[in-house]
């Protein structure tokens, strides 16, 4: 039989659409519980793609296009006003 998980313990991938409100008010949201959150994140990416034993470039390279995605996100407006502009 499996051992029946709290909703509050689990990760929000095994949470069901259903019970997604109710997991979200249990959350901790103030300041220190989001610091936390972002620690406990951070740790699990170093630990899982850049403090490995034989790294490969998939850690960095995520980095990189999330930096990537982020600015293109960040400067879309000033794309979108000059991509109808024309050059005379």
């Amino acid at each position: 039989l499996p051992a029946t998980v709290l909703l509050k313990d689990m990760k929000l991938m095994d949470v069901k659409l259903g019970q997604l409100p109710s997991w979200l008010a249990m959350r901790d949201f103030t300041p220190g519980g989001i610091v936390g959150a972002i620690r406990r994140g951070y740790d699990r990416y170093y630990n899982k793609y850049i403090n490995v034993r034989k790294g490969g470039i998939g850690g960095i390279s995520m980095v990189l296009a999330g930096y990537v995605v982020i600015s293109y996100i960040w400067s879309y407006s000033h794309i979108k006003h000059d991509r109808r502009r024309k050059y005379h």
